[in-house]
């Protein structure tokens, strides 16, 4: 690739017309690829990235919800994850308050968006329990934020920026946690208007206490908080990072679960290296469905469910000393964090087809490779009901709505 570190480029030929001023736009010849003061990459499709182009938030515009599309009666100690990457987490005693999580297609409008979280009041909570925590979370892979050079003294600022709305009106709190080194930098936002999608811009200080580890377990957690008992909210919110307070997580916390009126919705989430205000955040970091989910069957994965026929699960071999069993293997579409757990209906619902026609299973195990969590294989054991006519056939999965085998290596 060449390099021209030019101000200004002729967008026909590509070759440097002149140094330019400040604020100078710049239009680059469709294919053509040129650095500009050494750091900023063009293309030609005339997009500047990111000096530090990485899309932390994962799904962050609700597209993606492997599970299903609503996550019912969620509450009394649950935690459980909805949208993929997004989970509705609890900690401490608990009340009465329940809510229903959706995927909903209410979104700001003329943003780019199709998609959003939606939570709901199902069942009030008027008496937090003190020790009552509730939020909406996603986590972050401690090798995914080394960029940030946290626990040094070139640590990097953040930027979080999203759209919401609620009926509600008042405070609601964010906690960003620091899982290493039990660290927590807090922080509120405040809807002006009821009913109303707005865009809010959150500013997180660097920290030169303590590096992230450089690993595939959580380090990071950003918390959009919805209720919170005294011993969650009884201190203040932090000016800097500091050792976490329990007390500082959630100050002023407007309780979600005051009225089974209450909604909540979120989408557009990005989370920025760097220092931004609402006139210079970058625009959403907009990715193909395909991207997307691949990014998130990195976590999660799950094939079935749908209106198909069957689901062909792998192409098994029959055991010469005993053809009612064969082994086969299953390839994941992309590496997963850690050593899968792996979920499958009952052996009634599999069958193994060859040319002869097909068999039903006795029964069905599936066993992940423990030893080579990342290797993308699971290894497919089936027996059947009766002798199959030919030594390779094929492991099916029924169709049926409920019919799922879900692979799970989340944070």
């Amino acid at each position: 690739m060449s390099t021209l570190n030019v101000d200004k480029v002729d967008p026909n030929t590509g070759t440097a017309l002149e140094l330019g001023t400040s604020g100078d736009t710049i239009t680059v010849p469709s294919g053509a690829t040129f650095v500009v003061a050494g750091t900023t990459e063009i293309t030609g499709t005339n997009n500047v990235q990111r000096p530090n182009a990485q899309a932390l938030i994962i799904n962050g515009n609700c597209a993606i919800s492997q599970r299903g599309t609503s996550f019912a009666t969620m509450g009394n100690g649950d935690s459980q994850y909805t949208l993929d990457r997004f989970q509705w987490s609890e900690e401490g005693g608990f009340g009465d308050a329940e809510l229903t999580i959706t995927q909903d297609a209410d979104v700001p409008t003329g943003q780019g968006f199709a998609k959003s979280l939606k939570a709901v009041c199902t069942t009030l909570d008027a008496s937090i329990d003190s020790n009552t925590i509730s939020y909406i979370t996603q986590k972050f892979e401690g090798q995914d934020l080394q960029l940030l050079k946290k626990g040094t003294a070139n640590a990097e600022k953040l930027t979080l920026s999203f759209w919401a709305k609620s009926n509600l009106t008042g405070t609601f709190t964010i906690a960003f946690k620091d899982t290493d080194n039990s660290r927590l930098y807090s922080t509120s936002y405040s809807p002006a208007s009821a009913d109303t999608w707005e865009k809010f811009i959150v500013s997180i200080p660097a920290d030169t206490t303590g590096a992230f580890t450089d690993d595939n377990a959580t380090s990071l957690a950003v918390d959009w908080n919805l209720q919170a008992g005294t011993d969650k909210s009884d201190g203040a919110l932090t000016a800097a990072w500091e050792a976490q307070a329990e007390g500082d997580r959630a100050v002023g916390q407007t309780n979600f679960f005051s009225s089974t009126s209450n909604d909540f919705y979120i989408t557009g989430i990005q989370l920025e290296v760097g220092e931004y205000t609402s006139s210079t955040i970058p625009p959403f970091q907009f990715e193909t469905y395909a991207e997307n989910l691949r990014r998130c069957q990195r976590y999660f994965y799950k094939l079935g469910g749908t209106t198909d026929t069957y689901k062909r699960l792998s192409v098994n071999f029959c055991n010469p000393s005993n053809r009612n069993q064969t082994l086969g293997l299953h390839h994941l579409p992309v590496p997963m964090r850690t050593a899968q757990t792996v979920t499958i209906p009952s052996a009634s619902d599999f069958a193994v087809g060859h040319l002869g026609g097909s068999n039903a299973c006795s029964s069905v195990t599936i066993n992940n490779d423990g030893a080579l969590p990342n290797n993308a294989l699971l290894s497919c054991l089936a027996i059947t009901g009766s002798n199959a006519s030919t030594d390779c056939v094929m492991l099916e999965m029924t169709y049926a709505s409920t019919n799922t085998m879900e692979v799970s290596a989340e944070l």
